[in-house]
């Protein structure tokens, strides 16, 4: 069976940590951010981890 090629696109999104985590960063903070709050904008900085069946298929598309 040949090797699986890395999914571009989804490498630049997404980190695999050290423990084995994926992580991403949360949608919402490029744009329009003066009718957002210091909280929600502080919030929306933070990284989050990706879970569920979402991860499954980006683990597949990594290749890990």
């Amino acid at each position: 069976m040949p090797k699986l090629k890395t999914h571009k696109g989804t490498a630049k999104r997404i980190k695999l940590t050290s423990t084995g985590k994926l992580t991403r960063r949360r949608a919402f903070g490029n744009h329009m951010l003066s009718k957002k709050s210091k909280s929600r904008k502080r919030n929306i900085n933070t990284t989050a981890e990706v879970t569920g069946a979402m991860k499954k298929n980006a683990k597949r598309a990594l290749g890990v």
